[in-house]
């Protein structure tokens, strides 16, 4: 979910010297067509797969979110929901400079879609959710406990 601080949770994951892989890119995702003739922006799975089962030392903590990610939870020791309050969320979504996405009006409008749509789907797959709302270092802390 946009805004809740999973860049800013790898960003300090990866300072301290976990391998931290953010797979919102055109490296870890292809646009797919549907049958219906719908899009979809989802994980490449052999990379993926290639990601998650070769990976062999330390933590490896992946960030990201893809409608066939339910094919990977058997190679993850755990799926984390990090969740914040709506507020936080837009206000996290105005203050970034690193990210263009929610700044329009439609855009901020499909964030909270996402939220009372998406964000119960996720919760049912999360084996632990974490607040994002709470300090950088809390987070943090909770994450690598699941290391």
């Amino acid at each position: 979910m946009s805004g809740t601080g999973k860049s800013t949770a790898l960003v300090e994951l990866g300072r301290r010297g976990h391998r931290v892989v953010d797979t919102d890119t055109d490296e870890w995702h292809e646009w797919v067509t549907r049958p219906d003739g719908s899009r979809e922006w989802m994980w490449r799975e052999p990379t993926i797969r290639r990601l998650l089962s070769e990976h062999r030392d330390g933590a490896l903590f992946v960030s990201g979110t893809s409608s066939n990610q339910g094919l990977f939870y058997p190679l993850l020791d755990e799926i984390v929901l990090l969740s914040a309050p709506a507020d936080v969320m837009l206000e996290r979504i105005a203050r970034r400079d690193n990210n263009p996405y929610g700044k329009s009006p439609d855009e901020r409008a499909l964030v909270l879609e996402h939220l009372r749509t998406v964000e119960p789907l996720l919760r049912r797959g999360a084996t632990v959710e974490i607040d994002g709302s709470a300090p950088l270092t809390e987070v943090v802390r909770r994450l690598e406990e699941l290391a």
